[in-house]
């Protein structure tokens, strides 16, 4: 029974001792006849026992104590490292003992060359093969996902470079980028298209109730090779002598186009987040204006396309219990006696830089998913997209939840339906999952419909 168990063990893949365990348990069998050799050894061994006492009590009369030795039981992991080294240490018909840890025989010094074909290792771990090759057990034939077969072994595979598709490695020092900002340097500044129907730059304005401006970029229609990453605002602001108003602005941020609803909100003033710098110009006699800075630098920076800001107003006070969001909105726009001043916007821009992108060379990268010329391919598209979606989400803004970003670089710079984002992020997800040691991915919340 026992070397029936032995040919019936596979022998394409190494076998650790826990492995051969599994097959000598299910081998009903072999399970039969081992208890029925465990009941006759225990048998023997009572027997043995009683012979022993009888013996002991005889020796007494006898001038020399006898000498007494039982056989040892063998316990059922002597018979699976057994099997073992019967598999991988029995070439030549002298037998060796198999060494797990070192993968290797010891072999009887008279009979050095005990040790045969040790197969490949196939498991889940990172670098185990998932098959060995066909006409070389102990090298792999085939590899995990997330792995490439060289010279026989699998390795993790490193992704290709995205610089043919999306630069993200471009970056500025955060004291670069403050100093710059202060200088409002135009070779920061990332010329984007305003738009508003309640402010005109460079004209007064009364401040009562909400104005809203945008700065946006139109990429797909001007700049369809182009994505943008913003690393700060300004606005030159002023109001009249007499005004005791002051501006409250609120920004939105829309990464990659689509409606307003799309954006996310910054949380400006915020603990962990960047402020607004106002710095007085004096050159101005008629009027008390400022220039208003926000640096978001490389801890806050993140994708652009339209810039919403929504502009209001609150009394000056310098009461700390006063709330900022009591905001001056008289209940009649034309009542001229609840007047406090006037504003004028002088300039509104938006600065950090923008990256080289090739959104019909993403899209052949997700056709691989589907139609792959080769497994190889396939795989290699999967870990790009990979990439690209942990580092675009990596780019996430504050908050309690991340946000998906790269969906919505997907919905509307390379214009996907929604089925076909939904399908491609499962399909990621999927492939992740299979990666050796994956962790688990976040929760991210839908920015974009």
């Amino acid at each position: 029974e026992f070397k029936a168990f032995l040919k019936r063990l596979p022998t394409d893949r190494f076998l650790n001792v826990s492995v051969i365990a599994k097959f000598w348990s299910v081998d009903l069998s072999l399970q039969k006849r081992y208890t029925q050799l465990e009941s006759s050894t225990a048998s023997i061994l009572g027997k043995a026992q009683k012979i022993v006492r009888k013996l002991f009590t005889l020796s007494k009369r006898c001038p020399k104590q006898p000498d007494i030795s039982l056989p040892r039981e063998r316990p059922a992991g002597f018979w699976l490292t057994k099997a073992q080294s019967l598999l991988y240490c029995n070439e030549h018909s002298v037998l060796g003992f198999f060494s797990e840890e070192a993968k290797s025989c010891v072999c009887p010094v008279e009979h050095p060359t005990c040790q045969g074909v040790i197969p490949c290792i196939v498991g889940t771990s990172a670098l185990s093969c998932s098959s060995c090759a066909m006409d070389n057990s102990t090298r792999c034939g085939a590899c995990h996902h997330g792995n490439i077969l060289h010279l026989g072994a699998c390795r993790p595979s490193v992704a290709p470079s995205l610089d043919h598709y999306l630069n993200l490695d471009l970056d500025i020092p955060d004291v670069e980028v403050k100093y710059l900002l202060q200088r409002l340097d135009s070779r920061i500044e990332v010329h984007a298209i305003y738009i508003s129907n309640d402010v005109r730059l460079g004209s007064w304005f009364n401040p009562a109730w909400r104005k809203r401006m945008l700065l946006t970029l139109k990429s797909n229609k001007n700049k369809s090779n182009l994505i943008h990453m913003l690393m700060g605002i300004s606005f030159q602001i002023c109001s009249t002598k007499n005004s005791t108003l002051e501006p409250v602005p609120a920004i939105y941020v829309n990464p990659f186009g689509g409606s307003h609803s799309e954006s996310w909100f910054m949380p400006v003033n915020q603990p962990e987040f960047a402020n607004w710098e106002r710095t007085r110009l004096d050159a101005v006699v008629t009027a008390q204006c400022y220039n208003w800075t926000l640096s978001l630098g490389s801890q806050w920076k993140s994708f652009f396309e339209t810039v919403h800001i929504y502009l209001r107003s609150r009394i000056i006070t310098d009461d700390p219990t006063v709330n900022e969001t009591l905001f001056y909105e008289p209940l009649d726009l034309d009542d001229q006696t609840s007047n406090l001043g006037y504003m004028k916007i002088n300039t509104l821009k938006v600065f950090g830089y923008s990256m080289h992108f090739d959104p019909e060379g993403i899209k052949d990268l997700i056709l691989q998913l589907d139609y792959p010329y080769t497994q190889g391919t396939q795989d290699a598209a999967f870990q790009m997209l990979l990439e690209m979606r942990d580092r675009i989400n990596r780019l996430s803004p504050p908050a309690p939840q991340p946000l998906d970003l790269f969906s919505c670089l997907l919905r509307h710079r390379l214009k996907l339906s929604a089925g076909e984002v939904a399908r491609i992020k499962d399909s990621l997800q999927m492939f992740n999952s299979k990666l050796p040691n994956a962790s688990p991915e976040p929760e991210l919340a839908q920015l974009c419909s």
